[in-house]
């Protein structure tokens, strides 16, 4: 029985996200999530995953969802960022099922300070889930990693408290990825910061499992944001068999498998192979992939640009003579589209190295 056959094409929430995640741990691979900005980069993630026959996971951060609504809106008590997330999430909700396959709707990344916005959201899901009988996400993330670990669990345990209901997943973060990601700056953080202890998972296994079984969990083993290369950063994604162990340990016979978490894996750019796929045997179940997919959009307008230059300096005139028009070369439709190929190149990587090819 493949993964078609458990959980339904489009966007999927509750008991189908648990039923995809358990099935991307039993067969060890992971989803990619991809930050999008707008309705050509969401179209291109899930063309890709469409055509590598795979699920995806569509994220979107706090300026990526104020960028979606329009840069012209005010955002001072995060009006365009909440209006950009729900905007969003109802595009990928009308698009999804065109393309055959599970799509998951995620928020990242939202800090103590950015509270309102996901608050904002939350009101939605509510309102769509009185409608619908499920939440307009599929799932959301508190970054909460700044503050202490008891204030971490206790304001992800309230919220938790309120997604439970509408069987939409949480997301938190312990301990702190480093580098800077939209706004978010740890690149002075101590390197001890950067490394998850097995204690603190078992804490929050503890405290959430109580409410729902619906959350992951983004632990720091050396992650960092932004671009590097491979070896520059010290990751240890072993550690998350260890965690994994010592959760399992403290539940005894209430364990239900050797890998009882699932976790979530941050700052993968620059990552080697191995580090994914010792990362995917120890329990990830998604990945963000947001800065190489950022630089891939651009390399192909780029390259587009520079292997048409001559056509794009004037509406008219060109090396074919000096009344031919150049409209088929500047239609934002072509150029767009190349930012679009070469984005889906780059998904599809981030899905095979994943494991994450012909899942369904």
């Amino acid at each position: 029985m493949g993964l078609a056959d458990i959980v339904p094409p489009g966007v999927v929430t509750g008991d189908n996200l648990r039923k995809l995640f358990d099935y991307a741990q039993e067969h060890n691979f992971a989803i990619p999530a991809v930050n999008c900005t707008s309705t050509s980069t969401i179209n291109a993630v899930l063309e890709a995953a469409r055509d590598v026959k795979a699920p995806i996971i569509i994220q979107f951060s706090n300026g990526g969802s104020a960028f979606f609504a329009g840069k012209g809106l005010p955002n001072k008590n995060q009006e365009a960022s909440i209006l950009g997330a729900i905007a969003g999430a109802k595009y990928i909700r009308e698009v999804a099922p065109a393309y055959g396959i599970p799509v998951v709707i995620h928020s990242d990344h939202c800090a103590k300070k950015l509270l309102p916005w996901f608050d904002g959201m939350l009101e939605a899901d509510e309102a769509y889930f009185k409608e619908h009988g499920e939440p307009l996400f599929s799932s959301h993330m508190l970054d909460l990693s700044e503050e202490s670990k008891e204030e971490n669990i206790e304001i992800c345990t309230k919220y938790l408290k309120r997604m439970a209901p509408m069987k939409c997943l949480l997301e938190m973060e312990i301990g702190i990825t480093g580098g800077e990601e939209d706004g978010v700056n740890n690149e002075d953080v101590e390197s001890a910061a950067l490394y998850t202890q097995p204690e603190d998972i078992w804490d929050i296994y503890k405290a959430f499992s109580q409410v729902t079984d619906l959350f992951t969990i983004a632990a720091a083993f050396g992650n960092v944001h932004g671009v590097y290369k491979p070896g520059n950063v010290k990751l240890h994604p072993e550690l998350l068999g260890k965690h994994q162990a010592y959760v399992k340990e403290q539940l005894g016979s209430k364990a239900k498998n050797d890998k009882p978490v699932f976790f979530v894996f941050h700052g993968g750019s620059g990552s080697t192979e191995e580090e994914i796929k010792t990362a995917v045997s120890n329990g990830v179940v998604k990945m963000n992939v947001d800065t190489d997919t950022q630089w891939a959009y651009w390399q192909g307008i780029k390259d587009f640009y520079e292997s048409k230059k001559a056509y794009l300096q004037s509406q008219v005139g060109n090396p074919e003579g000096e009344d031919k028009p150049n409209k088929k070369y500047y239609d934002p439709r072509v150029w767009i589209r190349a930012g679009e190929q070469s984005l889906i190149k780059r998904v599809q990587q981030a899905c095979k190295d994943l494991g994450n090819v012909n899942t369904l």
